[in-house]
């Protein structure tokens, strides 16, 4: 009933503006106070005053709208962590799927080096390799980069 009157109030008193506004030969916005001031009568005749009076309160719809805020922050705290630890939920998807899927040859993991290089080209330079580098030579390949780029 209080909802009602103050709406009541404010729509009369926006109307008031809204004629003096047009008595002052500003009719655009006269009109526009006016359609503006007829809002809160309207939603009183509609129901809606009703409604979000009735709303705010019961503590039940409070306890729901607290219970929102709590899933919303148990998601947010969520996707924080995950973004923290560095994986996407696309790379944890692919490194499922690759565990699933042992369909990748052995020779695979080398880089082809040449142009035209074969899969069989490529599982017999790395064993060559291999044989050939000593224990201490693990960044000779990051060496020969570096030096290619003057670094």
């Amino acid at each position: 009933m209080l909802a009602e009157t103050i709406c009541s109030a404010v729509s009369a008193a926006g109307l008031g503006i809204a004629a003096v506004t047009a008595y002052r030969k500003r009719f655009l916005t006269a009109t526009r106070i006016a359609a503006y001031s007829l809002v809160p009568v309207g939603l009183v005749l509609t129901g809606v005053v009703e409604w979000v009076a009735g709303i705010a309160f019961k503590p039940s719809v409070w306890l729901g709208f607290g219970v929102l805020g709590l899933s919303w922050l148990l998601s947010m705290t969520t996707r924080a962590i995950e973004r923290r630890s560095g994986t996407t939920r696309a790379e944890r998807k692919a490194a499922r799927a690759a565990g699933r899927n042992e369909a990748v040859a052995p020779g695979a993991s080398a880089p082809s080096l040449g142009a035209g290089a074969g899969p069989a080209a490529t599982a017999a330079k790395p064993k060559k390799k291999q044989e050939a580098a000593a224990p201490g030579d693990d960044f000779s390949d990051i060496e020969a980069i570096l030096k290619k780029h003057g670094i």
